[in-house]
């Protein structure tokens, strides 16, 4: 299935199409500084080879190839293809501005590559390299298509140690194979710096370097070299010399025809395009750090299918980013790629949209795709996934979706045909004696006050031949009960004649039961509705009750004190802020407010408890700090986890000081002069909350002329706001000179907007 996708609307389109445009133009440039850099490369090997032959200088080499490029009429990069020897088709000719005028030869036709002597490699390498720097071993491996490692080369090593490290499979932890599967080398001064105990070549616990063999970017293998002491460090310079070495050791075995097939030869991507039809393969491409940069395409089976019609000449020898750059997106085939080659675990997409550029249009191709690891690189293969593969997909995920499953029954033989899903919803294995179920056998596996209905169903269809559906309870195999839903219809021939029925069978069990859960629901929310609405009520009288509206100012000598109490707009949020102003006995005055957290009946009652049990306390002639403490503890102990706070104050009209105390509520504000201000807090924690809190008491001298607010949150909270910015807010209303307090109260409800919808108490005391 093939469809072209476009975002809706022109903002979208013309990102589109510049996004588009802007991959193709880089597309061709790099196809142009891919092409000039081949070309260049293997002009300047060209040259190389006819210095080496003619015995001349490079320039006069140089000469001599441009000279015989213009007497033959070959194109220089052909010309040069041939004194190298090089295959036209290879990826160096391939990438020449002009294709080369003789068949290519293909890979599988090539000659078989020499045998490597890995040992006379290594041996040479340790001779002369490696022991004047102390080591005392050298192990060479390479990679195999699964991922194992084959020692292809050691000096040092006794026949016994060599025999044992001939195959490294990829699951086995061991230095060689940690180094082939991020790319990075591995430097131990000394055995003990291993991060944990990993297998060693040899018996030395001294310094070991374990370095990747690389060529042309590809990763090849491993080298491991051993040192019978330990070193002091790796310096730098030692490290450059080593890489250098095991870049030497990889270049000698990729001359000798281990480059890209390894020791298996040209028979391989021959053996790919017998088994596979569409087949890619290509090695990884990686950074100085080791890591995978992008994937280098060596090879293209002639029924490769690629979704934007390219044949095998225009895509090996490039790199995988370039061919198909929406790859590269996050979770595309690229980093699926990527984990193939580092895990070793193949993977499969059945279906799986491709994105792919053609011309100025982004193309959506499905595909069946396989990538499994082949030596250092991919194997990928692909095919365009079948349309009546894909519906069947998407029917069968439908079914399963809707718990629907279909059923054909023949009239004249009795045969019936179910889905794999019918199977499903009766739990019945296919090719158990008793499936399929015909019609007629259905009242073996229904409810008994069901049976008429689906008796009735039966004669619909078979008597009066006419579509039919009906409501059954099915007795499972598992033993379970599920609820069905059956439809079905006839099916007629040419003269009428009922030759078949055909239909479905849903399992509605969740809807039934959710249903049922519903109904009950409802009564019991009706219930619940009814006892919150009981609640909510007697919330509201005992609080009306308790704490009034409006309130008589306490008479007392000095002082005029003003109460307003303003009750939440809406009933079901009354809550539990609570207000005294009373004169006790000793002649001070108990000015106290407070918050009870939460709403409705819980709050209300908690309220009540705290205020009643503080005038209480208070005829004790106790301080504010001692009280507050013995309230707490009535707050922890006596409710039902009532958590609340409040600021308690006695104020002595014979010596005009407020001794106060807090229990994590706001501060009370001074008016002095018609200027307002927040009064220093007391340490104090809120009510209920520890039962071992301690309370801090303060005193605050007043004069005459003086005002003093206490209040509760309500009074200032507004949503997105924090409480100091809302206490800024109010202390600029309240800062005016107090002349009527009655009125003064008035103006500070009126001028703070809360929108919480919170109830608010304020205490307003004004000194004479």
């Amino acid at each position: 299935m093939v469809g072209t996708q476009r975002p809706t609307g022109p903002a979208g389109d013309d990102q589109v199409a510049r996004l588009t445009a802007l991959i193709v133009r880089q597309q061709g440039e790099l196809e142009a500084v891919r092409a000039q850099a081949a070309t260049e490369a293997l002009v300047d090997l060209a040259i190389g080879v006819l210095t080496e032959r003619l015995r001349c200088s490079p320039g006069e080499a140089a000469r001599q190839l441009t000279h015989l490029a213009a007497r033959s009429g070959m194109p220089l990069a052909e010309l040069a293809a041939d004194v190298v020897g090089q295959p036209a088709g290879d990826a160096l000719v391939r990438g020449s501005a002009q294709p080369p005028r003789h068949q290519p030869a293909q890979l599988a036709d090539a000659p078989a590559p020499r045998a490597v002597d890995g040992s006379r490699i290594a041996a040479a390498t340790l001779e002369e390299a490696l022991a004047p720097l102390g080591a005392v071993a050298v192990a060479l491996w390479m990679t195999e298509p699964d991922g194992a490692l084959e020692l292809v080369g050691e000096a040092g090593l006794s026949a016994l140690e060599a025999s044992r490290w001939q195959r490294l499979p990829p699951q086995m932890d061991c230095p060689a194979q940690r180094v082939v599967q991020d790319g990075c080398p591995r430097w131990w001064p000394a055995a003990q710096h291993l991060p944990r105990p990993l297998p060693l070549v040899g018996p030395w616990r001294g310094a070991r370097a374990v370095l990747p063999l690389t060529d042309a970017g590809a990763l090849l293998g491993a080298m491991e070299i051993c040192w019978p002491q330990p070193l002091e460090e790796f310096a730098p310079a030692l490290r450059h010399q080593l890489l250098t070495l095991a870049g030497i050791c990889a270049s000698s075995l990729g001359v000798q025809g281990e480059r890209t097939w390894g020791r298996h030869g040209s028979w391989l991507p021959a053996l790919l395009d017998s088994l596979l039809r569409s087949a890619l393969v290509a090695h990884a491409v990686r950074d100085q750090d080791g890591r995978i940069v992008d994937f280098q395409i060596d090879h293209v089976s002639d029924g490769f299918v690629d979704p934007a019609g390219r044949g095998p000449r225009d895509l090996v020898g490039r790199r995988l980013s370039h061919v198909h750059p929406l790859m590269t997106v996050p979770d595309g085939l690229f980093e699926h790629a990527v984990d193939v080659l580092r895990t070793g675990q193949p993977y499969q997409a059945d279906s799986l949209p491709v994105h792919v550029i053609v011309g100025d249009r982004i193309v959506a191709t499905e595909m069946d795709v396989r990538i499994g690891r082949l030596f250092d690189g991919i194997a990928l293969t692909w095919r365009r996934a079948d349309d009546s593969n894909g519906l069947t997909t998407i029917l069968q995920h439908a079914q399963r979706l809707g718990e629907l499953g279909g059923w054909q029954q023949d009239v004249l033989t009795g045969d019936v045909r179910w889905t794999d899903h019918t199977f499903t919803l009766f739990r019945l294995m296919p090719g158990a004696p008793e499936a399929p179920i015909s019609l007629q056998g259905l009242d073996a596996h229904v409810h008994a006050d069901d049976l008429d209905a689906v008796r009735r169903f039966r004669d619909v269809l078979f008597n009066q031949v006419r579509p039919a559906a009906t409501t059954f309870r099915l007795l499972r195999a598992d033993g379970a009960i599920r609820q069905i839903r059956a439809f079905a219809e006839p099916v007629t021939d040419a003269a009428g004649t009922l030759v078949a029925v055909r239909g479905t069978y849903q399992d509605l069990s969740t809807l039934y039961h959710t249903q049922v859960a519903l109904a009950a629901t409802r009564d019991q929310l009706a219930d619940t509705e009814q006892r919150a609405d009981d609640q909510q009520r007697l919330a509201i009288q005992l609080q009306r009750a308790i704490t009034p509206f409006s309130a008589d100012p306490v008479e007392t000598a000095g002082f005029d004190i003003a109460v307003r109490y303003r009750p939440a707009n809406q009933d079901h949020l009354v809550g539990g802020d609570w207000y005294d102003a009373v004169v006790l006995p000793s002649g001070e005055v108990l000015l106290t407010v407070g918050d009870i957290a939460g709403h409705g009946i819980r709050a209300v009652t908690g309220m009540v408890t705290l205020r009643n049990s503080l005038r209480g306390l208070a005829m004790t002639g106790a301080g504010p700090a001692q009280l507050l403490r013995w309230l707490n503890d009535v707050a922890y102990h006596l409710t039902d986890d009532v958590t609340g706070t409040a600021v308690c104050g006695l104020y002595d009209p014979a010596t005009r000081v407020l001794r106060w105390a807090c229990a994590g509520h706001l501060p009370p504000v001074l008016v002095r002069d018609g200027d307002a201000g927040t009064l220093p807090l007391p340490a104090g924690v809120l009510l209920g909350a520890d039962p071992h809190s301690a309370y801090e008491e303060t005193a605050t001298a007043l004069r005459p002329g003086d005002g003093i607010l206490l209040f509760t949150d309500g009074l200032i909270e507004r949503r997105g706001s924090a409480l100091d910015e809302a206490l800024d807010t109010l202390v600029l209303v309240a800062g005016r000179p107090i002349a009527d307090l009655q009125r003064y109260a008035d103006h500070l409800l009126r001028h703070t907007t809360p929108d919480t919808d919170d109830d608010t108490c304020l205490i307003a005391v004004h000194l004479r």
